[in-house]
């Protein structure tokens, strides 16, 4: 099986030890993306534009493996504030269709850079 590193401008470039993903085989692997504008490397402002961000930026890596976000089969949710949970279902409704992939959505204490936010995706293609 064949590994492929994938990489976009059009997301946050990775600020640690990993890649934006990893596709092996037909499965692609996205790491979480937080609210970062990938222009200018800056967290939006609030929750509702950072969802949006978060979403954006899956959107881009998944393009950049040839995939789309409705080739998802598993998301991760990361919140500081799981009262914000219906505002990501929301969200989220606009970026994949039904029927939906499997998801988890987790309460955390705190995320990189200060992010309200964060998710990862697995897609499968081909």
């Amino acid at each position: 099986m064949t590994r492929e590193i994938i990489s976009t401008a059009k997301a946050p470039a990775a600020i640690g030890t990993y890649s934006q993903a990893v596709k092996a085989g037909n499965t692609v692997y996205m790491s979480g993306q937080i609210g970062l504008d990938p222009a200018t490397m800056q967290m939006v402002d609030g929750i509702d534009a950072q969802i949006v961000r978060v979403f954006e930026n899956l959107k881009a890596v998944a393009e950049a493996a040839g995939a789309t976000l409705d080739d998802a089969v598993k998301f991760n949710i990361y919140l500081t504030d799981l009262a914000n949970f219906a505002k990501v279902n929301e969200t989220m409704a606009k970026y994949v269709a039904q029927p939906y992939p499997a998801r988890a959505a987790v309460g955390v204490k705190e995320l990189p850079r200060g992010a309200l936010v964060e998710a990862d995706a697995v897609l499968v293609v081909g």
